[in-house]
């Protein structure tokens, strides 16, 4: 069962009427048949009371518990004096002095300072009155080290619940990134079986456009409009249904859902498959390709495609009608370099700083999750690569991602798993 701050407070009020209660009432039974100092220290009990728990919480909530705090310990201050004076200062009476300091810790600041200030003058008074010192000594030495274990206690439990509040604060994140995983992986089945629905009519399509081409092509007395459907109109078609099925042929090899081995592929082929799924992200802006000859790597295909298609669609993104976004690669040394470039609005250093981190994410709410480069940036680094990141507010930003051309844990092969 949760228990907010407000009950607990309740609950301490409460025991700080009980304890109040009782020092009263042990009072009273000591001095009982002196029924002047008896019926003083009953009228004692319900003002007591009403000023430690009902008009301290009303001062406290309006102009702070630590001026409320400080008026209390005052107020007590007075009341043991008089009581003191009334009592010839019994025993019974000094332990209200550590009870009473046993809430002074944690309510303001300058805690250490009124508990001084409240002993002091509560020592003076009593010796003033002529009180036997090893009483004031005695209860002071409690008080003090009441306070002082208190206090302990409390900034324990204060960091306790900042620890909680932490690792709650910690598991929620877990569990929105769980959500988040299990939410990518459930569209990546949908998009996986979408595909599959849209390669068996595409294959009809192709197989009987393509029949239907070769057909005409074999008559060249042909009328006037359908020469001009062999010459442009179904070559065109055609050229269009290939362009499709590399598309369902690419979300289908991205999206399947099994484990992938390292294996040997062509960095170029995956650049083009992740053009072609990113497409409808970078059709407002102009694409610049630059593919050089980079040669065979080991690796997992479809991750290096994930990659690509995560930074081009965030490049699209962040790129206004018209801007250029631009993909190359090449050849450095031992390593491959990969980068995706963009005129878009750039970044500021707060967020560069930031840029990689889980569920961090500068687009509005429902349009991102915050995970996409963060995953960018897993896969980079289970390659054996690295990654950064350039961007200036205004003049766009500059991705490069270097991978070895064989990850360090691959070297035996692609079959070394």
């Amino acid at each position: 069962m949760e228990v907010s701050p407000e009950d607990i407070r309740r609950e301490l009020l409460a025991l700080r009427k009980a304890g109040a209660t009782v020092v009263f009432a042990a009072l009273m039974f000591q001095f009982w048949g002196q029924w002047r100092v008896v019926a003083i220290l009953g009228g004692m009990v319900p003002v007591n009371i009403f000023f430690n728990v009902v008009a301290i919480e009303w001062v406290g909530r309006r102009i702070g518990f630590a001026w409320a705090e400080g008026a209390r310990m005052g107020v007590n201050a007075l009341v043991i004096a008089g009581l003191g004076w009334l009592t010839h200062w019994s025993v019974l009476l000094w332990l209200y002095v550590p009870f009473s300091l046993m809430w002074a810790p944690g309510e303001g600041g300058w805690q250490s300072l009124r508990v001084v200030a409240y002993l002091a003058f509560v020592d003076a008074l009593a010796l003033l009155g002529g009180c036997d010192p090893i009483l004031p000594l005695a209860f002071t030495v409690l008080g003090g080290v009441t306070f002082l274990v208190a206090d302990k206690r409390t900034s324990l439990h204060q960091v306790t619940v900042q620890q909680v509040l932490l690792q709650r604060e910690q598991l929620q994140k877990a569990r929105e990134r769980a959500l988040a995983q299990e939410k990518l992986s459930s569209l990546g089945v949908m998009a996986a079986g979408v595909a599959h629905e849209i390669n068996n009519p595409m294959s009809f399509v192709t197989s009987n456009i393509s029949s239907l081409y070769k057909e005409l092509r074999r008559h060249p007395e042909l009328p006037e409009p359908l020469r001009e459907y062999v010459e442009e109109v179904l070559p065109e078609t055609l050229d269009g249904i290939r362009r499709v099925n590399a598309i369902v042929s690419d979300l289908r090899r991205f999206s399947r859902g099994d484990a992938e081995v390292p294996t040997e592929y062509d960095l170029n082929d995956e650049a083009r498959a992740a053009l072609r799924i990113a497409q409808g992200q970078l059709g407002h802006c102009k694409v610049e390709v630059e593919l050089g000859e980079v040669g065979k790597m080991v690796g997992r295909p479809r991750q290096i495609a994930q990659v690509l298609v995560n930074l081009l669609v965030n490049a699209g993104q962040a790129t206004k009608e018209g801007g250029v976004v631009r993909l190359s690669t090449r050849q450095e040394g031992e390593q491959v370099r990969m980068e995706v470039r963009d005129t878009g609005a750039g970044m500021p250093p707060e967020v560069l700083s930031r840029l990689f981190q889980p569920f961090f994410t500068t687009k509005p709410m429902g349009m991102g999750t915050g995970l996409g480069l963060a995953v960018v940036h897993g896969i980079v680094t289970a390659h054996g690569g690295r990654i950064s990141v350039e961007s200036q507010p205004g003049q766009g930003s500059c991705f490069t991602v270097f991978l070895p051309r064989v990850p360090p844990s691959d070297k035996a092969g692609p079959d070394a798993e």
